[in-house]
């Protein structure tokens, strides 16, 4: 068993990795948790996980600079349909394109779009709310999904960890599982089939975060 975490420049990936060590521990999960830039290895791997940070159009052309990848990870997904996690900007890969800068297609594995947050309103202190979205935050759920089960979701359920300026529109809702509160609703998760995707960063989310990776080692879609 391999979990393949993608190293293609973009992406916290010390912490990715020692989060799902630290999980894989925690539930006696015996397979190997390898960091890669070869295709090869996510194409024949158990569970892929995307990690990114910075621009869509960075991370999109780092990942096709990397010869086969793009065609391994469409391989793993479309054909072999194994567990799939997109993190952050790895989540947001996911989608139709991206309009950051410039307009850039995405993996287009959940149709939709992603763009600039519109954050309307203000704060609990009365200042209006900035962009990037930024800090710890409750979620709402819209469709119950395996990866969330003893999750507690709600005002009063668990935080997690965000920052970014940019949000995933789905264009069909039942590929929304969750959404975050700024100002407006914001798209925190989205799944289909074998994919999931999470817009804040699981690792850094303490409890929240090490359950849905837990989670994500044991599902069997």
């Amino acid at each position: 068993m391999t979990i393949a975490l993608v190293d293609y420049g973009a992406g916290n990936l010390r912490s990715a990795v020692k989060g799902l060590e630290r999980v894989a521990r925690e539930i006696g999960y015996s397979g190997d948790i390898v960091l890669t830039r070869d295709p090869d290895v996510v194409r024949r791997a158990d569970r892929v996980v995307l990690p990114g940070d910075g621009a869509f159009p960075f991370c999109r052309r780092g990942l096709s600079a990397i010869a086969g990848m793009d065609e391994a990870l469409t391989e793993f997904v479309e054909v072999r349909a194994k567990p799939f996690l997109g993190i952050c900007v790895g989540m947001q890969l996911l989608a139709s394109k991206g309009i950051e800068h410039e307009e850039i297609d995405g993996f287009d594995w959940i149709p939709g779009v992603v763009g600039p947050i519109n954050a309307d309103g203000s704060d609990e202190s009365g200042r209006p709310l900035k962009v990037p979205h930024m800090g710890w935050n409750t979620m709402q759920l819209i469709n119950p999904h395996p990866v969330l089960n003893g999750l507690t979701l709600g005002d009063d359920g668990l935080h997690a960890y965000f920052l970014h300026s940019f949000v995933f529109e789905v264009a069909n809702r039942d590929h929304l599982i969750a959404t975050s509160t700024y100002g407006v609703p914001l798209t925190a998760i989205v799944a289909r089939d074998t994919i999931i995707g999470t817009q804040f960063h699981p690792e850094k989310s303490q409890t929240l975060g090490l359950k849905l990776l837990a989670n994500f080692l044991k599902w069997a879609p």
